[in-house]
Parts: C-alpha cells; sequence; structure tokens
C-alpha cells in the first residue's frame, strides 16, 4: 500500500502524520484542466511546479494561454503551482506508473532543476508538456492525450479519403454516358 493510501485510511487524529490524499509529493505529475486542453507539471516540492510555458509570452499571460497548445518553442519554468492552476482543478496523476517505473525523487528533482530557464522544442503531437513532464519522472516521454490526438487526427484522414474516394466515384458515375 503506497503512502497516499495509507493516509486516506488513517482516523482523521493522525491526519498531521501523513499528508492527505492527493497532496503533492516531489517527482509527482499533476494535470491541471483547462477548459479545452489539459497541461502537464512535475511537482519540485514547497508548492513549486516545472512546467513548460510559450517563449513569447509574458510570465502570467502564458499560465492559462491556449497559444501554448500551438506554439513551436518552449521554456522551463518553475513556477507556484497555484499560479500556474489559477481558477482550473487539478490532480496528482502519476498514471503511467504501472507501467513506467518512476527514477529515484532526486534524480528527477536534479533533472528537473537544470533545465529551469532553458528553450526546449515543443510540439503538441511529438513533445509537449505531458511528453517532457514523463521524461523527467521516468526517463521516458509518453503522452495518451498526444496518442489520442494522432488517433483522431488518423480517424478525419481516413474519413475524408473515403470521402474523396466516394465523391469521386459519384462524380464518375455521373459522367458516364449511358
Amino acid at each position: 500500500m503506497d503512502r497516499r493510501n495509507a493516509t486516506s485510511m488513517m482516523a482523521s487524529n493522525d491526519s498531521d502524520l501523513l499528508d492527505p490524499p492527493g497532496t503533492p509529493q516531489p517527482g509527482d505529475l499533476i494535470e491541471i484542466f483547462r477548459p479545452a486542453y489539459q497541461h502537464w507539471a512535475l511537482y519540485l516540492g514547497d508548492g513549486y511546479i516545472i512546467n513548460l510555458t510559450p517563449v513569447d509570452e509574458c510570465q502570467a499571460a502564458a499560465i492559462s494561454s491556449v497559444k501554448s497548445v500551438f506554439s513551436r518553442k518552449a521554456v522551463v519554468r518553475m513556477q507556484l503551482l497555484k499560479e500556474v492552476v489559477g481558477d482550473d482543478s487539478y490532480r496528482v496523476n502519476n498514471k503511467y506508473d504501472d507501467d513506467h517505473t518512476p527514477l529515484p525523487v532526486d534524480d528527477i528533482i536534479q533533472r528537473s532543476q537544470v533545465l529551469i530557464g532553458q528553450e526546449v522544442s515543443y510540439d503538441l503531437l511529438g513533445s509537449n508538456c505531458e511528453h517532457f513532464v514523463t521524461l523527467l519522472r521516468y526517463g521516458e516521454g509518453v503522452s495518451e492525450q498526444a496518442t489520442r490526438a494522432i488517433g483522431a487526427i488518423s480517424l478525419m484522414t481516413a474519413a475524408a479519403s473515403a470521402f474523396s474516394v466516394l465523391g469521386l466515384i459519384n462524380t464518375r458515375s455521373r459522367n458516364r454516358p449511358f
């Protein structure tokens, strides 16, 4: 049983001994629910996270900008979790732990701190904020969000191709002399 599960099962008078369930621990993945997408960050401790923000925006505007989804470059920033979340909601979501072994917390934090202030490439499908934080936590970039987007794009492409072929067949059958 992990620490969070043990915490949720403890009596309320023992709550001072451990953090309440869902309280981020250093190295945890944080999923922030934006109106049109989920933003991902990694918890460093003491209320701070590391995350990607657009290069060409001031720090305050970058926090909730949908423009970050379409940017080609990003800056690695250390920010207060509560400031990045703003009016949105969030949760601790280490959903890949069953398939990927987290690196030791000290390694995660050290790898994160080296990147603060760096400009990195950003690609919604291949190198997004979820890829970034999972790379820090597991040593491998993973993004279910990107996989779903690629699947949706593939489906739309297939549907467009099918409609195109059907249109071509329909056009040819109408233009055929009898």
